[in-house]
């Protein structure tokens, strides 16, 4: 039947306004979209560099670099280039190592090339039979790779390469930390569940494993540890060790090793042995059989991350021995396979009468020289537990004969789960950026985990993932961001949280300059939004019990280091936990230029001061008001700040797609309802010590305080198992 023509018009009509909105995405390709270039000029500029391109490398890795451009180019130009081999006619691109007759003719690019890193790469150009050729050149395949999403993500941002560009990595060991358990739940995890389906491991590798480990090298993250600190045995056994194989080899090509985390009693639980004393003989061997068999299936193999007496996982104290033999017994098994052993710093216990905060450096200080050089103290960045806001911990530079990695955690556990947009970037600038004056004045904790200070050639860096099966892999969309900075900041520690921002928005949303701007704005001001509407001024875990999720400066009873009366210490007198010399002298375990720093009230700075001082609700702030005054505008601060965050995303609705731009809306509405919550929550609560009024300049809290305390969350995602 013949369609009547004001119908064909209307239907006409309907299709040409689909074909101008913008195409809706669900966030799964990340920041690897490669979408059509619409600049003509820009278009023109690719289209010229790459009449064609030559791979002059024949490995797996150079393979996936040829499916990447394909990939690339056929996003944003609608054509897969065109793929030579011929060293004397090429005309575009050039990919090629040292080992090519393209390098190795040419003494000024051999010397460059020579100097960079094995996962370094060169962006340069050649000169060839009059013409200038583009050429990514690296000594190994993988830093080709590395050139060759570093080269795209620069044509993807609108970029052009006008000067050559060298770039080598400042962390050896690039890793993220899964604690994913093997039955797929993920312990802290606000993403869904994890995506290693051990079940249909080793006879089907999903799509999204290869695009996980695409993800990865694109951002330069080398390694991976597939399973939970909390560890179970079972992964050691020969079933698991086939299915952990098949992902290695998947993931090989990309330049990412597999490493698996060590349940320190395995060889009791699988092994069928009576005891797992490190010191025992027989115990030595069953870990070097385990290891020898892991490496023969598969040759990278990484190494292992333990976490040992902490927590109710079992250790080395277990057997009255210390946490240098437990690590250098493991050590051991895997040094002649070129492996390393990271044994978590994260111990304590409440049968210690002692701070928190100081229980690791008690721990590991005296230990320092006692490791083998192939053991990394895995150290997260501050002394507590990834609270939204820590002082640097204080074993970095109090260690020197041990090397020490950082551990910074991606998912947000203490910074809104998965319904917070929190950009952490800044955080872990904060961190790496601290002065620690040891071994040198100027020294950082970059300095100490990058081997610099101590002029060490190996350093590993992790970050907890925070990776699942949702489609976009990180729940809220914005957690991309996170999981992308730990990488960008793995590479080099130098960046600022502001280029990295405004490079992942590019790659993420669009090239738009409103969009950057207005995005990386947004995204500068979320961690410190975070921190005053839940913990501002040093306070810290005043968190609910066991999921987290929420506030509670009320948690009280049981072990008193879980609960948050034993930090913030509130009474009629003030608030805050003193670790000075008058307290628990914590401070102590720093420099005596940061224990000055931060004990002197007039130099402390206002984000720590809590953290460091019990002080008097009239306690005047350095803006004239009173800590009272001064804790309840922060407050009220972070929960318009999420107001302000909501109003510049909603400017963007006709810049984003649907799909993404309403997820991201429908979280900030969540984020500014919970923001409420916390102030409400924790002002309420720590008025009834202070008996003072609310400012009232300020929105003053409303609600039941008895309601607060009744609300309970036992489907909370990510809840970790509740130990003897």
């Amino acid at each position: 039947m013949k369609m009547k023509k004001p119908l064909r018009v209307f239907f006409l009509l309907i299709i040409l306004l689909c074909s101008f909105k913008i195409q809706a995405e669900d966030g799964y390709e990340l920041w690897l979209r490669y979408q059509p270039v619409t600049n003509s000029q820009h278009k023109e500029y690719i289209q010229s560099l790459f009449t064609e391109v030559l791979i002059d490398d024949n490995s797996a890795t150079a393979k996936v670099i040829k499916e990447e451009l394909d990939r690339a180019f056929l996003g944003m130009l609608g054509n897969k280039p065109t793929i030579i081999q011929n060293l004397t006619t090429y005309t575009g691109l050039i990919i090629a190592t040292s080992e090519s007759q393209i390098v190795k003719s040419n003494s000024t690019l051999l010397e460059k090339v020579n100097e960079l890193s094995n996962e370094g790469f060169l962006i340069d150009f050649v000169n060839s039979q009059g013409q200038k050729h583009l050429a990514v050149l690296a000594k190994k395949p993988v830093g080709l790779l590395y050139g060759s999403f570093y080269l795209l993500r620069q044509l993807q941002a609108g970029n052009q390469i006008e000067h050559a560009y060298s770039s080598s990595p400042k962390i050896k060991n690039r890793l993220l930390n899964h604690w994913d358990n093997l039955d797929r739940t993920v312990e802290r995890g606000y993403a869904g569940f994890s995506i290693w389906d051990w079940h249909k491991l080793p006879g089907y590798i999903d799509q999204r494993y290869i695009d996980y480990a695409r993800a990865n090298a694109s951002i330069g993250i080398n390694g991976t540890v597939l399973t939970n600190v909390n560890a179970n045995a079972l992964v050691l056994t020969p079933i698991y060790i086939e299915k952990v194989k098949a992902l290695a080899d998947a993931f090989r090509p990309y330049g990412l090793k597999v490493y698996l985390t060590a349940r320190f009693s395995a060889p009791i639980e699988i092994g069928g042995l009576e005891t797992a004393d490190p010191l025992e003989p027989e115990v030595r061997n069953w870990w070097k059989s385990k290891t020898d068999e892991l490496y023969e299936a598969i040759p990278d193999f990484g190494g292992f991350l333990v976490k040992a007496n902490s927590e109710g996982q079992p250790g080395p104290q277990n057997y009255n021995r210390t946490h240098a033999d437990g690590a250098n017994m493991l050590a051991e098994a895997v040094v002649p396979h070129g492996g390393i052993v990271m044994w978590r710093a994260f111990v304590y216990s409440h049968e210690v009468p002692e701070d928190r905060a100081k229980q690791a450096n008690n721990e590991f200080e005296p230990l320092d020289g006692k490791f083998n050089k192939n053991v990394f103290i895995q150290v997260k960045n501050g002394a507590i537990d990834f609270q939204p806001r820590e002082p640097f911990h204080p074993l970095f530079g109090k260690m020197p004969k041990t090397d020490l990695a950082l551990e910074l955690q991606i998912t947000q556990e203490y910074l809104g789960q998965g319904t917070n947009l929190v950009y952490l970037a800044p955080l872990f600038k904060e961190c790496l950026d601290s002065r620690t004056y040891l071994p040198k004045n100027e020294s950082t904790v970059a300095d100490i985990i990058d081997g610099t200070a101590y002029n060490r050639n190996n350093s590993v860096i992790a970050g907890v993932a925070n990776i699942g099966n949702d489609r976009n892999w990180t729940g809220h969309l914005f957690g991309q961001a996170n999981w992308f900075a730990f990488g960008r900041l793995a590479w080099d520690h130098t960046l600022s949280s502001g280029e990295i921002a405004k490079e992942w928005t590019k790659l993420t949303f669009s090239n738009d300059d409103d969009v950057v701007q207005k995005v990386e704005e947004l995204m500068l001001a979320s961690r410190e939004a975070c921190v005053n509407y839940m913990t501002p001024l040093g306070l810290h875990h005043i968190m609910g019990r066991n999921h987290h999720y929420g506030p509670g400066p009320w948690v009280t009873g049981g072990r008193p280091d879980w609960t948050s009366v034993y930090y913030h210490k509130a009474d009629s007198a003030g608030i805050g936990f003193d670790r000075t010399k008058t307290g628990s002298n914590a401070l102590s375990q720093y420099a005596p230029q940061v224990e000055k720093l931060f004990t002197i009230l007039d130099t402390c700075p206002e984000k720590y001061l809590l953290w460091f001082h019990h002080l008097s609700w009239d306690y005047k702030l350095k803006s004239g008001k009173t800590l009272w005054d001064g804790l309840c505008l922060k407050y009220d601060e972070g929960v318009k700040s999420v107001g302000e965050m909501l109003t510049t995303w909603q400017s963007l609705e006709s810049k984003i797609d649907n799909e993404r731009f309403e997820q991201v809306e429908a979280l900030l509405n969540i984020q500014k309802e919970e923001a409420v919550w916390w102030k409400n929550s924790c002002l309420l609560y720590f008025q009834q010590f202070s008996q003072k009024d609310f400012p009232a300049s300020m929105n003053a809290p409303t609600g039941d305080l008895e309601e607060y305390k009744e609300m309970r969350f036992p489907y909370a995602p990510g809840i970790r198992p509740t130990w003897k």
